[in-house]
This record gives structure tokens, C-alpha cells and sequence, in this order.
């Protein structure tokens, strides 16, 4: 198992990083409670208290979540972010990690949620986790009918682990500390032991090979997981306030010992940026487990063999199950406490799983303290929020990870920039409008000039001995699924105080031009701001005759 402790030492790129920490307070009967003042709050980070800078109550609006609309020939991302914080939760179906019959199940359950306990202003979209990535099903709307045709347009999919043995998945999953096979002689003096042994023997060597085939189909289920984690984040960066996303799942592929254990390799990188993310754009996770209530004997699976229904193999099948079941409850819990939510499991009653996750933004209060950057020590810094009122309980985000994946926005530059381009979203982190302006002859092509237009004070501009601010910028032009034609640059530099005060006051203006024969495009517009790792993107539509 590998933990983020294990890192190099964290290089800050800022000496000012605040941490805010979103935190729901309940009564014994789950309501929210309300009035609160900033002296009735402590915040703990490693058992040390620190000192609260900002403080706020929020009850989000019931307005409805309308955009700014964009003047005609324009594309934009402008999300309403002047209304103020919003009712807004995501729900993502898993189909990778999902057993196929427990998908009809949840859907099912979700569609008479979403017809008898729809608040009239909260804003919902749907989405699906699957095995080619990322799939929107219905963008935010507070219309319930229409959220409850789109489930109905769904089709379940086959689970990345489809046909995968429990054992084998166990095995899989505890691979960092695989027991040894059996040994074939035990038992050699009495003839029904070793044939029970060495049957014994060769089931444990069949799963322990499939193990390692089980392993890779995990680590692809992780991966496809954390991008979708990533790409909800993005999208829900430009609206302000707490949100929720209802995690619909039969699971994670992930064992988690504690906070600070992180998948290893390339994809420990994905999972802390997916985690930093999430924090940032404020969502709490609320996994809810639909297959229910369950049974993990062997004698419960239709699959399970039953000449292995008793002896050796039996109990340590058992055991397996057992341990994977509660591993992967274990580490639902775990990361929906990362993120400020609360995983919902073990009950056939999904609607009230779905109302209770969807409920917990309707009032919070939002705390921030300044980060200490002298302690470069990387891992885990686990988070502890009280409150001194009696009868009371707090649910925020127990920690966060402080590795140079997420303090240094260049570690996860390429994976970032990637996941935006072929996200279905639009990414809101920083606002853009795209304006064609117009087109001239260049050959058998034509030249496609555009113009790409960044707010003031959405992007960072560091003032210090040097001011200075990076944005990179990507423009694809897809025909066909195929890309056509790409400008990529880095537009950086040291603003006199004459050309910062005009960015201050009318944005970031960039023109440049696509070259491409005649046909129907698809282009999708990019900026990311390299000091802070926030992420703009829109998909605007072109013809070109």
C-alpha cells in the first residue's frame, strides 16, 4: 500500500494558501442549525488549532441557475456566479463499478426520487461514469421530468469486473499483500486430504493468476473514475457554494488503509489532483451503495461452485468476501469523509439515501484559516471542525492532501489540460466568450480568425518583486471525431503597470486564427492559468464553406 507520506517534499509555489472548509451542523434530528457566530467554531489540523480568518453562513438560493446569455456569435462558459451560491447537486451513475442488475436497480430508484422529493430549487444533472469515460445524461436543470426521461433513455453496461470471481476480486484488490499458494504435499500421508488439499491448492492458483488480470481491470477502473471526478469539478468550479454529488455505486476498486494511501504510480497523481479538486470547487461525495442490503456467503452467489461449498476453500472464501464487502463499505466511508460528505449503504431504501445527500447543502457555514507553508513535510493533514454548542453535530471534510500534485498546479499541467478537452463539460473555473471574426482565403483552406476574451480577475497575476501571470492556451478543431487543426501557445509575461491596469479593467483579449478546408467543426477553446491550476473551457460550432 502506498501513502502520501511517502513523497518528496513539498515545493509551495505561494506563500498564502487558504484553506476553506465547508461544514454542515445538524441536531439530533438531522436539521440544520442555524445563527451561528464564528467564536462557537474551532478547526483543527493535525490536533493543532488554527486561527479562523473567514467566516460566513450560507443558505443558498432557490433561484433558478440561469448563465449569462452569450450576444449572438458568441460562445461562452459564464456561469452565474453573481447570484450567489446555489442548491446544485450532481448525480453520476457508475456503470464501471456497478454490477449490471444493480444499475436497473438504482436507476429505478433514483427516477421515484427524483418524482415525489424534488425541491423546486435545486438544480440536477445527471451523469454516467462508464467505460469509455464520462457521459452527461441531462445538463443542470430543477425540471424533474425532464431528468426522469433522460434515466429512462439509459442502458445498463457491463461493470469493468463483469464475470471477475469474488475471489479473484478479493485477491485483486488485497494484491499488495497476496497470501502464499497452498502448498500441494500438505497432507500427502492420507489420501481424501490431499486430494482436498491439492484441489484446494489449485483453485488458490487460479485466483491468485486472475488477481493480477483483476488488478489491471482495477486500475483501469480507477483511472476512468478519478477523470470523471475531475471533469465534475471543472465543470462546477464557476459556481460558488457547497455542492453534492450523489456517487450511485456497487463500489470502489481502491482499498483504503487510511487518508493518506494513495493507488501508487502514475495514478496516484490522478487520485490527489481528483481529491484537491473536488475540495476546491467545494463538492462533498455522497457514495450510495445500490445494491442494498448484502449477503456475502458463497452459498448467497450463484457462481460460487459447489464442490467448494465446505473445507479449506469454503472458509477462505468466506473470509475473502467478507473482508472485500467490508472493505469496500470501509473505503466508501473514508472518501466521502474526505471530501465533507457521508457514504449511505446497507439499506434497500435508496429514495431516502438520494434525499439525505441531496438535503445536506441546504445551510452551512464556510470556515477558512491560512495554511502554515513553512511545513513542508508531505501526506496527509487530517481536518477536525467542533462546535461548542451542546447537541450538536458537524460534518465537514476531515483533511486534505499537501503533496506537490496539489501545491503545484505544473505537476498535473498535461492530465488536466487533457481531461478538459475531452470532457463532455464545459470547464467554469475560469471564465471565457469565443467570437468568430471571420474568415479569408489561404490556399485550398481558409483562415478562421477568433477571438477568445478572459473576464478581469480571472486569472492570477503575482505582484511581487516581478508581476507576472502564465496562461496556456488550446484551440482543437474536431471533424468527425478526428482533429483537424490545433493552436496551442503560452501567453506569459511581465505586464507594464499601463497594460495591467487595461487587463484589470477589460480582461485578457487574445486573437488568433485556425486553418482548415470546408466542412462542419467542432472546436474546442481552452486557457488554463498555470499559477493556479484553474481551467476554462468552451465547444464552440463551425462552418466553413
Amino acid at each position: 500500500m502506498h501513502h502520501a507520506d511517502e513523497e518528496g517534499r513539498v515545493e509551495f509555489r505561494t506563500e498564502t494558501v487558504l484553506v476553506q472548509v465547508p461544514a454542515v451542523v445538524t441536531n439530533k434530528s438531522g436539521e440544520h442549525v442555524r445563527g451561528l457566530t464564528r467564536a462557537d467554531f474551532q478547526v483543527l489540523e493535525n490536533g493543532k488549532e488554527q486561527k479562523i480568518q473567514t467566516f460566513e453562513e450560507i443558505e443558498p438560493t432557490r433561484m433558478p441557475l440561469t448563465a449569462p446569455a452569450p450576444k449572438s456569435g458568441e460562445f461562452s462558459n459564464l456561469a452565474a456566479t453573481s447570484q450567489g451560491p446555489h442548491l446544485v447537486t450532481v448525480v453520476a451513475l457508475d456503470t464501471i463499478n456497478t454490477p449490471f442488475v444493480d444499475q436497473a436497480y438504482g436507476r429505478k430508484q433514483l427516477v421515484k426520487y427524483l418524482a415525489e422529493n424534488l425541491d423546486p430549487g435545486q438544480a440536477i444533472s445527471l451523469v454516467a461514469i462508464t467505460g469509455r469515460g464520462l457521459k452527461v445524461l441531462h445538463s443542470l436543470t430543477s425540471d424533474p421530468n425532464a431528468l426522469i426521461q433522460a434515466l429512462k433513455k439509459v442502458n445498463g453496461e457491463l461493470p469493468a469486473l463483469q464475470g471477475t470471481d469474488v475471489d479473484v476480486e478479493a485477491a485483486a484488490a488485497a494484491s499488495d499483500s497476496l497470501a502464499p499458494v497452498a502448498d500441494f504435499n500438505s497432507g500427502a500421508s492420507d489420501p481424501q486430504a490431499a486430494l482436498a488439499n491439492a484441489e484446494s491448492s489449485l483453485q488458490d492458483f487460479i485466483v491468485h493468476g486472475d488477481a493480477a488480470i483483476a488488478r489491471m481491470q482495477q486500475d483501469r477502473a480507477i483511472e476512468i473514475t478519478m477523470r470523471a471526478f475531475i471533469n465534475i469539478a471543472a465543470s462546477l468550479s464557476g459556481i460558488s457554494g457547497r455542492k453534492s454529488l450523489i456517487w450511485a455505486t456497487g463500489g470502489f476498486p481502491f482499498y483504503i488503509d487510511s487518508p493518506a494511501a494513495v493507488p501508487g504510480g502514475y495514478l496516484s497523481v490522478l487520485y490527489e489532483r481528483a481529491m484537491q479538486n473536488l475540495n476546491d470547487a467545494e463538492i462533498a461525495v455522497y457514495p450510495v451503495d445500490v445494491r442494498g442490503l448484502m449477503n456475502y456467503s458463497p452459498t448467497a452467489d450463484i457462481t460460487y461452485s459447489p464442490r467448494n461449498v465446505s473445507g479449506p476453500a469454503f472458509a477462505r472464501s468466506l473470509a475473502a468476501r467478507s473482508w472485500l464487502q467490508n472493505s469496500k463499505i470501509d473505503t466508501l466511508r473514508d472518501f466521502a469523509e474526505m471530501t465533507g460528505g457521508r457514504a449511505l449503504y446497507n439499506s434497500n431504501d435508496l429514495v431516502g439515501s438520494f434525499k439525505r445527500a441531496a438535503d445536506d447543502s441546504s445551510s452551512y457555514y464556510l470556515l477558512g484559516y491560512y495554511l502554515d507553508t513553512k511545513n513542508d513535510k508531505p501526506g496527509w493533514r487530517q481536518l477536525k471542525v467542533k462546535v461548542h454548542t451542546s447537541h450538536t453535530e458537524v460534518r465537514s471534510r476531515n483533511g486534505f492532501f499537501v503533496t506537490n500534485a496539489t501545491v503545484n498546479p505544473e505537476t498535473s499541467k498535461k492530465i488536466e489540460i487533457e481531461n478538459a478537452l475531452a470532457s463532455p463539460f464545459d470547464s467554469t473555473g475560469m471564465g471565457l466568450t469565443i467570437r468568430w471574426r471571420g474568415a479569408s482565403p489561404d490556399g485550398d483552406k481558409k483562415k478562421i480568425a477568433f477571438g477568445v476574451t478572459l473576464p478581469p480577475d480571472n486569472m492570477t497575476i503575482e505582484q511581487g518583486e516581478k508581476t507576472r501571470f502564465s496562461v496556456e492556451f488550446v484551440a482543437l478543431a474536431i471533424k468527425n471525431g478526428v482533429t483537424a487543426d490545433t493552436v496551442s501557445q503560452n501567453i506569459q509575461g511581465t505586464p507594464t503597470p499601463e497594460t495591467l491596469a487595461k487587463i484589470k479593467a477589460g480582461g485578457l483579449v487574445y486573437n488568433n486564427y485556425l486553418e482548415l478546408p470546408s466542412g462542419q467543426y467542432t472546436v474546442r477553446f481552452l486557457m488554463r492559468d498555470n499559477l493556479s491550476g484553474k481551467i476554462g473551457s468552451v465547444s464552440a460550432p463551425l462552418t466553413v464553406d
